[in-house]
């Protein structure tokens, strides 16, 4: 499995996770550790504030509207250099999707969206969700936007693998027990890198966040918006706490929900995310018990044992995988079982669905219902096509930060701490960030704090229970940058705004709609 940093999904479904990037790219495996806003680590520097010439043609551009098959929503390209050190060395294609301002009230400008991932489409986010369920007041007076970033979906995205061989892919064994399993799984990784490499291999060098982060400061432009009016969930806010980074005196209202910290090094986000996913767990646990319907433990029992009882069903889908009734005969085995729960725990509406899966999975012997939550995790869709989402998240991840880990026999060293950190999760995630160790192309980027100093008030959200973007992340991030204004949930689930807190939703909104940031130390439930 590849196991991808984080993704915004709504409520309605919009979008979840996946287990095959969940644990970030980051510093090598051969670095310390460091704290959150440490001073060995550098800060992201500003760009100059006058846009170069060579830019200009792309500054300047026109887009032509065009009617996008969704009613009310117009789409347009958008050209930015691939390598923007080098303007002339040719155009990227990115997909731009608008839904303008439905009134009344006077025009704010433009929002622009992103729901994370890396790889998550910021326009069928904007199309299925923040366009239509974004409070009605915000979309009163704001033009919805969104780009896809460079790589994803609509914007010349990448492919590693597709079909069965992905299926074979997502079905790796990510807890091996033996040399044989270890070898099977590198195997696996170099086989998902060599797909990335022989199919984009000069658009893999240039899907980073800094690239991502000024081709929407050239959207922003050819919008006529002077600052940047923007709503960021999970990665997003990775990718607008970078723009803010590198345009300090361009931020306008800025929203980082489901804040990451762009300051640890790999093995520490990775082993932070695994502690995220336990807690998480914990909850769902806490709650399983007290359900008549709960398959594991039972009601009554301990948390602990839930988790015990979950171990030891992976340990026998590990040595015999169930039926799942799917038309191409897929299985489900260990790691689709885990997929399809840790995808569970983005959402605790999705906790009954779980418990149903769980239990037609554990005293029926049918897999369909963890295979279904495992191909929503992974977007694959009934035909067993997937979407671009975990070949774009490996290429961004890879590319930003280095490996966490560069061997096996590092992983194996590692193992007691991720094992510590998450009893259940621990072992398959410690493994599963590996990855990049075999990527392609060079990382470019490295672990920095991002101060963004002359910056206009940035709001940045945290939820206490949140499993993939833990809130000591939205702590250190607020505490790094010059602006940050921290506004808690004390709840469950990953991210806060539009999922049923009135507190947050009415803070965000008056931010938002007024400019005014909520109070210091501000927390909902």
């Amino acid at each position: 499995m590849h196991i991808r940093r984080s993704l915004r999904r709504s409520r309605a479904g919009v979008t979840l996770l996946s287990l095959a990037a969940l644990l970030l790219s980051g510093c090598s495996a051969n670095e310390p550790a460091s704290s959150a806003g440490s001073a060995a680590v550098a800060a992201l520097a500003a760009l100059p504030r006058a846009t170069p010439s060579a830019l200009s043609p792309y500054y300047g551009q026109k887009l032509s509207w065009r009617d996008c098959g969704v009613p009310g929503f117009r789409c347009a390209t958008m050209k930015a250099p691939l390598d923007y050190a080098k303007p002339g060395a040719g155009d990227l294609r990115l997909a731009v999707a608008r839904k303008k301002a439905t009134g009344p009230g006077k025009r704010l400008g433009s929002l622009q969206v992103n729901p994370g991932g890396p790889g998550g489409s910021a326009v069928g986010y904007l199309q299925q969700y923040a366009g239509v369920g974004y409070p009605a007041e915000v979309r009163a007076r704001y033009d919805m936007v969104a780009v896809d970033p460079r790589g994803v979906a609509r914007s010349e995205p990448v492919e590693c693998l597709n079909g069965r061989p992905m299926d074979a892919y997502t079905q790796t064994d990510t807890t091996p027990d033996d040399q044989r399993e270890k070898t099977r799984l590198v195997d696996a990784f170099k086989k998902f890198a060599e797909g990335c490499g022989a199919h984009a291999p000069k658009l893999l060098r240039h899907v980073s966040t800094v690239e991502a982060a000024r081709d929407m400061d050239i959207l922003r432009a050819i919008l006529g918006d002077r600052r940047l009016t923007y709503v960021g969930a999970s990665y997003g806010t990775f990718l607008g706490a970078t723009y803010a980074g590198l345009f300090p005196d361009r931020v306008g209202r800025l929203v980082l929900d489901g804040a990451m910290d762009p300051s640890l090094p790999a093995r520490r986000l990775n082993l932070d995310q695994t502690a995220g996913f336990e807690t998480a767990f914990q909850s769902f646990a806490k709650d399983c018990v007290r359900q008549a319907d709960c398959p594991l433990g039972g009601k009554g029992a301990k948390p602990a044992q839930v988790g015990a009882d979950l171990k030891e069903f992976f340990r026998r889908l590990d040595a015999h995988p169930i039926p799942t009734g799917d038309a191409g005969g897929r299985k489900l085995g260990e790691a689709l079982a885990t997929t399809g729960v840790i995808a569970a725990m983005y959402d605790e509406s999705t906790w009954e669905q779980l418990r149903e899966a769980l239990t037609s999975a554990i005293r029926e012997n049918d897999g369909a219902g963890l295979l279904a939550l495992s191909d929503s995790y992974y977007e694959r869709d009934p035909r067993g096509r997937y979407a671009n989402l975990m070949s774009a998240n490996a290429a961004v991840n890879c590319l930003d930060l280095p490996a966490a880990f560069d061997t096996p026999e590092q992983v194996e060293k590692a193992l007691p701490s991720f094992e510590k950190a998450s009893p259940v999760f621990g072992e398959g995630l410690a493994w599963a960030s590996l990855s990049c160790a075999y990527w392609p192309v060079a990382p470019t980027g490295a672990p920095h704090r991002i101060q963004a100093k002359g910056a206009a008030p940035i709001v940045v959200v945290g939820t206490t229970r949140d499993p993939a973007t833990p809130y000591p992340w939205a702590r250190s991030l607020a505490s790094q940058l010059a602006s940050g204004r921290l506004l808690t949930y004390e709840g469950d689930g990953h991210t806060a705004y539009g999922r049923g807190s009135a507190c947050i939703d009415s803070a965000i909104n008056a931010y938002l709609l007024h400019g005014t940031p909520p109070a210091k130390g501000k927390r909902c439930s």
